[in-house]
């Protein structure tokens, strides 16, 4: 094991953490300035390093930045007699493991230094991980025998239909079967059906001509167009409205269909797979889907487990999920503890992949430290109590939510830390990282449903009035209102 280095220009501070090191059987080596340590640097690296945030010349913060540019895992403890906010802040903005202040218990300081070296360690021990991560991940056997479907159905063009709940990673799939499939070099395109307002979701499929309604001042390319010779992926086709149903079956019966307004039959070379969180059987049996399309869909079909069903996979998603949050926030990876990895393992998150992909979302940007502890958890895991509905689908607080129906209830936060802009980029952030296409229609789609809902609601459903105090024109209000299925408004 290497040794732990000191750096600090106090010389009593550098005694008293020598010799309480050495106690402990931890070897040691000490510096008085940046500069000397930065030199010893070119020939070796500690295990763990402690360094002052105010010393002569380079500070504390200048000499993590240039630790962490050449050694981004090494743990770096901050101390300063200057417990200030900007300090705090600036110390973990730098990819600090933690911050202690002086005056500091020694007791304390040399427990944060064992945290440290365990973690320096335990990374040192983790095989280099592989240069591309896996699209979808999974040891349990359950996982295991998805990994066997996609791969037998790699060369083939068969209609797909995949159930799950909300959460199991239904698109993921998706995405692999096209990826591994003959058409792979040509588009993959994804339609939430139950994200569409009914009015909007025949022109979102099949497109339309110029002056087929108000509003449509150019000929518009549905998606069954947008995916020639690829992939079509129909996420939540439970929720299709039934006389759509009768259109989706004639093209999957034809290969051909119309544009809204149309005349001329457009070809459709396009493989279709379908997903649901619903039990289509039941909802044929209720007359709510149609019987003969169900059996077009459910030609092959994929069941994905629940994470109850694969709990043993639950610590390799959550580190991925770890790595993965780091990134888009361009900091430093947290870890979970052991026993906050067996917590993990064993809660009953109704979420699934989703919402263990919110958590750790969520601990990137709440948790203290480096090292997350059962204690950092949200208090509502922690405490047992169900979580409410105020974090959605990107695992992020204060957001609306653009869930379709059925999504479990997801993770609460205390408060939003950036505002509404920082909860936008960390909502688009998830979006992006799960693969979603579209992020700019859907997030456009509802920030301007939000404030046209708030305008009418303010002027009592006076849509001229809501215009005018929104700042937009009296067309362009009517044509949003029709394009987002906003119900309410009247003319005055």
């Amino acid at each position: 094991m290497k040794p732990i280095w000191i750096v600090d220009d106090d010389a009593s501070i550098r005694w008293v953490l020598e010799k309480a090191l050495a106690r402990e059987s931890l070897e040691t080596r000490s510096f008085a300035n940046a500069r000397d340590a930065l030199t010893a640097f070119e020939t070796d690296t500690p295990q763990v390093l402690v360094s002052d945030i105010r010393m002569p010349g380079e500070s504390g913060i200048d000499l993590l930045q240039a630790v962490k540019a050449r050694h981004p895992g090494l743990p770096v403890i901050i101390i300063t007699a200057f417990s200030d906010l900007d300090s705090a802040v600036a110390s973990f903005q730098g990819g600090a493991f933690d911050y202690l202040a002086k005056p500091f218990d020694i007791d304390k300081a040399v427990a944060l230094i064992r945290r440290a070296l365990e973690e320096s360690l335990r990374e040192a021990s983790v095989e280099a991980a592989p240069a591309e991560t896996p699209e979808i991940l999974g040891h349990a056997p359950a996982m295991q025998e998805v990994f066997r479907a996609i791969g037998r159905l790699s060369q083939s063009n068969v209609t797909v239909l995949i159930t799950g709940e909300s959460g199991t990673g239904k698109e993921l799939v998706a995405r692999a079967l096209h990826k591994h499939s003959p058409r792979a070099q040509q588009p993959f395109i994804a339609l939430n059906t139950a994200a569409i307002p009914k009015d909007l979701l025949e022109s979102e499929l099949f497109g339309h001509e110029r002056g087929a309604f108000t509003g449509a001042q150019a000929m518009r390319r549905g998606r069954f167009e947008q995916a020639e010779n690829g992939t079509l992926f129909l996420d939540e086709i439970g929720d299709m409205p039934f006389d759509l149903q009768t259109r989706l079956l004639r093209v999957l019966s034809d290969g051909h269909f119309y544009r809204v307004g149309g005349h001329q039959p457009v070809k459709a070379n396009v493989r279709v797979i379908a997903a649901t969180h619903q039990n289509l059987e039941q909802r044929v049996r209720d007359g709510l889907f149609r019987e003969d399309l169900y059996h077009r869909l459910n030609v092959i079909r994929l069941r994905l487990p629940s994470l109850r069903e694969r709990s043993e996979d639950i610590p390799i998603l959550a580190r991925h999920f770890l790595v993965q949050s780091a990134r888009q926030l361009g900091v430093e990876p947290k870890r979970l503890s052991e026993p906050a990895m067996r917590f993990l393992s064993g809660l009953e998150l109704p979420g699934n992949v989703r919402q263990l992909e919110n958590l750790c979302n969520w601990i990137t940007v709440m948790a203290p430290g480096q090292t997350v502890e059962v204690k950092d958890l949200p208090r509502d895991l922690t405490q047992g109590s169900p979580a409410p509905s105020t974090l959605q689908d990107a695992g992020l607080p204060g957001m609306p939510a653009p869930a379709a129906a059925g999504a479990p209830a997801p993770i609460r936060v205390q408060a939003a830390p950036e505002g509404w802009i920082g909860l936008l980029e960390l909502q688009a952030a998830g979006m992006l990282s799960a693969g979603q296409m579209d992020v700019m229609d859907i997030l456009g789609r509802q920030f301007e449903s939000a404030l046209i809902k708030t305008a009418l609601k303010h002027t009592h459903g006076r849509k001229n009035d809501a215009a005018m105090r929104l700042g937009i024109g009296r067309n362009t209000i009517t044509r949003k209102i029709v394009e987002l299925g906003i119900d309410g408004a009247r003319d005055e």
